[in-house]
């Protein structure tokens, strides 16, 4: 009897392991973001390939989110030669250090 108890409550604390990020990785959070669209190659030249960006003012900063590579393929025609004002909405997570958005809303002004 015991050696079952010892095992479920052993079951039950590894499940609830497995909402817990691991080490170096941020659990992706929903976000309205509001900025300029552009690309951090031709226009802010931050980057070596074309990638969709939004710039967003926070405090007296400005931020870049880069699009996910879905959302990049979707939407780069639409801002690479021209910069836009837009809002979008989506799950912002940390990829190799840059914040990374995949979008699933955007609206241009």
């Amino acid at each position: 009897m015991n050696a079952r108890i010892a095992v479920l409550i052993l079951v039950v604390g590894l499940g609830g392991l497995s909402s817990v990020p691991l080490v170096g990785q941020e659990k992706p959070r929903e976000v309205t973001l509001k900025g300029k669209i552009t690309c951090a190659k031709c226009e802010l030249e931050l980057t070596k390939r074309c990638a969709s960006v939004i710039v967003v003012k926070e405090g007296e900063k400005e931020v870049v989110y880069y699009f996910d590579e879905a959302s990049n393929k979707k939407y780069h025609a639409e801002t690479c030669s021209q910069s836009r004002e837009g809002e979008l909405s989506g799950t912002v997570k940390e990829v190799e250090g840059k914040k990374t958005v995949a979008v699933a809303k955007l609206k241009f002004k």
